[in-house]
């Protein structure tokens, strides 16, 4: 049977970023009615190579064919005429808009140069069609991260692209909403568009694909059908060497006697959690199990004191702090890695080493001045020991991964050598091989007697590093469980049977 004439072509196009090959002479076709996985480590080429489908980025050598003919001119605006649209694993939303005005922002019909005022039942249509249940009427800013996600899949969708690039669709969304996804994606397929489908979780690359094409350092390794591949080859393939990913030994449980660092007691706060409470101590992992949306962000806020406490308290050590703030926290050797790295964690326009010593400047600095040899060596040996590809510390946070933002991230607040660290999605967006180092480096801290409070929507992280853990349901703790006791299904299914509240934390 003839292959069908490929939408895209590429023939041997190379991308470099300063010193960086982000890609070398990769061919790559991609067909009509197909799901096309990119798969590789972090800094391997496919959020680069998406980005060249949708015109984000010109290629430095080689071409680009769409239906067959070269591309010439290729930028965003072109590769919209043509029917491909990208979203972005960082989402590019107004928050000021409300989702009906983000979806149509730019396509907006009107009569004479009048705007018309169909928005609301366009934007209802399009929604029943996806299967997404959101308000047209709320504002962007005021959703989590999930529900934005859904509306850049809209935004895609009414500009009636052909050409889908999803960069990390998943990373925001629950087991439910990834089934929904993916329903949806197959859907596309049936409608005869394209999806790319740019993702680290191999498990969904294997259930959703037709073709998957592995990169390593910039380099295809090969592409090939779905049913030749398992998430060993991949792996092996985007390595170059067999992984399996296995978690650090748990940490030992902290004797009963040992003195809580960090205690809870009936905590509530205007962002919605109520009568939370719990302990942390020293070198213990404390996980916090719930669904998106369950108020777990929120607790965590509320520690690193970025959430005002309404009612409650917060003890360090016994005693009750006044006045609690991020500042404070800070200042008592509390830091949170957040879930958004572009929004809560990063300048990206700076440097590394400017990113990493930016909350700790009087650690590098003598009589208020910035010793630079000094911010550069703490810098670098936080890349090396984050194993940050490239390691160099004076290249533009703006130009590197996802995976390595977010371990540049984790060296920001490393640096202050803190005694409680909070870890909010710490793997989300990072790739197989990476995640084993993060896993390794959280067990290091509890060894060396940090506390750690983690939260991941990867449930099986939590599970298979904490040593305590509670279950965060509708805005507070429910429940102390021990997670070497709990399989991940049994979780899902306590959480689901429980959270049943109407109106949980967004």
């Amino acid at each position: 049977m003839t292959a069908p004439s490929p939408v895209v072509e590429l023939r041997g196009v190379s991308k470099r970023f300063g010193g960086t090959q982000a890609l070398d002479t990769v061919d790559l076709e991609l067909h009509p009615a197909e799901v096309h996985a990119f798969v590789g480590e972090n800094g391997a080429g496919k959020s680069t190579l998406g980005k060249i489908i949708a015109g984000l980025y010109a290629v430095d050598a080689g071409e680009l064919l769409a239906d067959g003919q070269p591309a010439g001119r290729w930028d965003p605006i072109h590769a919209q005429r043509a029917g491909i649209a990208m979203i972005a694993q960082e989402l590019s939303l107004v928050p000021q808009l409300t989702v009906a005005q983000n979806v149509f922002l730019g396509i907006e019909s009107s009569v004479g140069g009048v705007l018309r005022r169909d928005l609301r039942r366009r934007f209802l249509a399009l929604s029943e069609q996806a299967g997404f249940d959101l308000d047209p009427d709320v504002p962007v800013g005021e959703l989590r991260i999930a529900q934005q996600q859904k509306v850049e899949i809209l935004r895609a969708l009414a500009r009636d692209a052909r050409v889908i690039v999803m960069d990390e669709p998943t990373s925001s969304l629950t087991a439910h909403e990834t089934a929904q996804l993916h329903d949806l994606i197959r859907g596309l397929r049936e409608q005869g568009r394209t999806v790319v489908y740019v993702s680290h979780f191999l498990d969904a690359v294997l259930e959703v694909s037709d073709r998957i094409t592995i990169l390593r350092d910039g380099v295809k390794v090969r592409t090939a059908p779905v049913a030749q591949e398992t998430k060993q080859t991949m792996v092996a393939g985007m390595l170059g060497r067999e992984l399996s990913v296995t978690f650090p030994p748990r940490p030992a449980s902290t004797p009963n006697e040992t003195p809580p660092l960090l205690e809870l007691d009936m905590v509530s706060t205007a962002s919605g959690i109520s009568d939370v409470s719990l302990i942390v101590k020293p070198g213990e992992i404390v996980g916090l199990l719930g669904l998106v949306g369950s108020g777990r962000s929120e607790i965590a806020h509320a520690i690193a004191g970025a959430d005002r406490i309404t009612a409650g308290s917060l003890r360090l050590e016994g005693r009750e702090p006044a006045d609690w703030s991020v500042r404070r926290a800070i200042d008592a050797g509390i830091v949170m890695v957040p879930e958004s790295r572009h929004d809560q964690g990063l300048i990206l326009q700076r440097s590394v080493r400017e990113n990493i010593s930016l909350a700790f400047l009087d650690r590098v600095s003598r009589f208020g001045v910035i010793s630079r040899r000094r911010e550069r060596s703490r810098a670098q040996e936080l890349a090396d020991a984050l194993e940050m590809r490239p390691r160099r510390v004076e290249l533009e946070i703006a130009g590197l991964s996802g995976g390595n933002q977010q371990k540049a991230l984790l060296g920001k607040w490393l640096l202050g050598e803190p005694r409680l660290v909070i870890l909010d999605e710490p793997t989300r967006g990072v790739d197989i091989g990476a995640k084993a180092t993060i896993y390794h480096l959280i067990a290091d801290l509890a060894a060396r007697g940090v506390a750690v409070v983690l939260i991941s929507s990867e449930h099986e992280e939590v599970l298979n590093l904490a040593t305590r853990a509670y279950t965060v349901i509708d805005g507070t703790v429910r429940d102390e469980v021990d997670p070497s006791r709990l399989e991940v299904s049994d979780l899902l299914t306590q959480l689901f049977e429980t959270d049943t509240k109407p109106g949980a934390l967004a």
